[in-house]
C-alpha cells in the first residue's frame, strides 16, 4: 500500500471521529436488554439504515422458535452485505446487539453520556463501541478503496449474552457463515486493542437436583432433607474436585492467569418452599424440603477430554450416593460447548496481526476468552474456522456500572479493521494503484 493511500485511510477515520461517537450514543441508547430481549428490531432497523446509504444489502431475519422468541420479544438479526467489483474473499464483522440489565451503581447515563474522550452506558464496551468502529471502518475503506475485491458484511446478532441461539448459532444453521460464503470473520468483542483473541475455553452447565422427603420441620426424622443432601454434595466437591481443577493448567493464553486453570462455579442454588414475593410479610412453613437444585458452570480446558468434563460431576453424585443411601438425584445438561482457538498462521489472524503493528507500532497479543462468545457458533456449526475476536474496549468494564469505552481506542481499532480490509480485498499494489487515481 502506497503512503498516499495510507494517508487517504487515515484521513478518512479520523475524519469519522464525531461521526463514530454519535454513532456509538444512538446504538447504546437503543435498550436491548436481553433477559428479555427488548428493542432488537429498532436497533437492526438503526444498523440497516445507516448501511443501506453506503451501498450495502440488508437482510433483516427473525430467529423464529429459538429460545425467548415470541411476539413481545422477538429474536431480530441483520446481515448487511456489499459487493466488491470483482470475486473475492467475504470479510465479515459479528457485534451481537443486546446488552445485560443496566444494575445498579451507575454515576453516569446508562443509555448513553459522553465525557471527554469516554462514551458511558450499557453495551459500550460489549460491544456496541466495537459494532460502532465496524462501521466506520468500512465506510472509511469504501470511500478509499471502492474497487475493491471480494464482499464485506456486517452483521448485528440477537442473543450473545444468553447463549447466541437466537443470534448467530441461527445464522449459522441457515449457512449464513458457511466457508463457501463468507472466509474471514471479526468479532469486536472488547478483548483491548492490542490482542487479538483466537479463541475460549469451554462450557459445560448441567443442573443437579436432590430429592428427599416432606415432613413436619419439628419432626426432621421423619422426612428426609434434600438440601443438607445437597451439602454433601457441595462438600464432596469442595473436598476433592475443586482441588483437582484448580491444579490442571493450560498452554492456551487465556486471561486472566487465573483463568489459565479449569474452573467451576455454583451460578445458582434453591431447596424447599418457593421464594415468596417480596412484599410478603408472613412466616416460612416449617417443612422439610424435599428439592433442592443446583446449577453448575464448568469452564474446561483444550487439553481435557469432554466426556469426563461431566463424568467428573456424576462421579461425586455416585460417591455421596455411597456414603447416603437415601439420596435420589438427577442431573441435567443445560449447555455444552467444546474449546475453540483459531491457529496463529490463520490468515485472518496473520493479517489483523499486521494491521495491529502498522497502527500500534508494536505486535499483538495473542489471548483466549476465559468465556465463550460467539465464535462457538461460527465453529461448530458454521464449519469456519478462520475467526477471531478483536475489538476495542476493557474486558473488565463488560457488565459493570459506568462501562464505557474510549473514542480513541474505537478509531485505533477502525484503523486496524479497514488496514484489514485493504490487506484482504485490494489485491496488493495494483488496487492501491487503482484507489490512487
Amino acid at each position: 500500500m502506497s503512503i498516499a493511500i495510507a494517508d487517504r485511510l487515515h484521513q478518512a477515520i479520523e475524519g469519522r471521529a464525531e461521526d463514530l461517537a454519535a454513532l456509538t450514543l444512538d446504538l447504546v441508547g437503543i435498550p436491548t436488554l436481553n433477559p428479555p430481549g427488548e428493542s432488537y428490531l429498532g436497533c437492526c432497523e438503526l444498523i440497516a439504515a445507516r448501511l443501506k446509504a453506503s451501498g450495502f444489502a440488508i437482510q433483516k431475519l427473525r430467529a423464529v422458535g429459538t429460545p425467548g422468541d415470541c411476539d413481545p420479544y422477538p429474536r431480530w438479526n441483520v446481515i448487511a452485505r456489499r459487493e466488491g467489483a470483482r470475486p473475492g474473499d467475504c470479510v465479515h464483522f459479528n457485534s451481537h446487539i443486546d446488552v445485560v440489565q443496566v444494575g445498579a451503581g451507575w454515576t453516569t447515563d446508562p443509555f448513553g453520556e459522553r465525557r471527554g474522550d469516554r462514551i458511558y452506558g450499557r453495551g459500550t464496551c460489549d460491544m456496541k463501541g466495537g459494532l460502532a468502529a465496524s462501521i466506520i471502518a468500512a465506510e472509511a475503506f469504501l470511500e478509499v478503496y471502492p474497487d475493491f475485491d471480494g464482499a464485506i458484511e456486517i452483521s448485528g446478532t440477537a442473543d450473545e449474552e444468553s447463549g447466541g441461539l437466537g443470534g448467530v448459532a441461527y445464522l449459522a444453521g441457515e449457512g449464513y457463515f458457511d466457508p463457501a460464503r463468507v472466509q474471514h470473520v471479526i468479532i469486536p468483542e472488547p478483548l483491548n486493542k492490542e490482542r487479538i483473541c483466537l479463541g475460549h475455553r469451554g462450557v459445560y452447565w448441567t443442573e443437579i437436583e436432590t430429592f428427599g422427603r416432606i415432613a413436619h420441620g419439628s419432626m426432621p426424622f421423619l422426612g428426609d432433607c434434600a438440601v443438607r443432601h445437597m451439602g454433601a454434595v457441595i462438600r464432596k466437591m469442595e473436598d476433592e474436585l475443586f482441588p483437582a481443577l484448580a491444579a490442571r493448567r493450560t498452554e492456551m493464553p487465556v486471561v486472566p492467569e487465573g483463568a489459565r486453570q479449569s474452573t467451576m462455579n455454583i451460578n445458582a442454588i434453591h431447596g424447599g418452599e418457593p421464594e415468596q414475593e417480596q412484599d410478603y410479610t408472613g412466616l416460612p412453613a416449617a417443612c422439610v424440603p424435599d428439592h433442592c437444585r443446583m446449577v453448575v458452570d464448568r469452564r474446561y480446558l483444550i487439553e481435557e477430554n469432554p466426556d469426563e468434563v461431566r463424568q467428573e460431576l456424576v462421579d461425586v453424585l455416585a460417591a455421596v450416593e455411597a456414603e447416603r443411601p437415601s439420596l435420589r438425584y438427577d442431573m441435567r445438561d443445560i449447555l455444552h460447548v467444546p474449546p475453540t482457538m483459531t491457529p496463529r498462521d490463520a490468515p485472518i489472524v496473520q493479517s489483523v496481526s499486521r494491521s495491529i503493528t502498522s497502527v500500534l507500532g508494536r505486535d499483538p497479543d495473542y489471548v483466549v476468552s476465559p468465556g465463550t462468545y460467539d465464535q462457538k457458533h461460527i465453529d461448530r456449526i458454521g464449519r469456519l474456522k478462520n475467526c477471531i475476536a478483536y475489538g476495542p474496549g476493557i474486558l473488565d468494564l463488560a457488565h459493570q456500572p459506568d462501562e464505557y469505552v474510549s473514542i480513541r481506542d474505537m478509531l485505533d481499532s477502525a484503523h486496524v479493521m479497514a488496514l484489514t480490509l485493504t490487506d484482504l480485498l485490494t489485491g496488493g499494489t495494483d488496487a492501491a494503484r487503482r484507489a490512487a487515481t
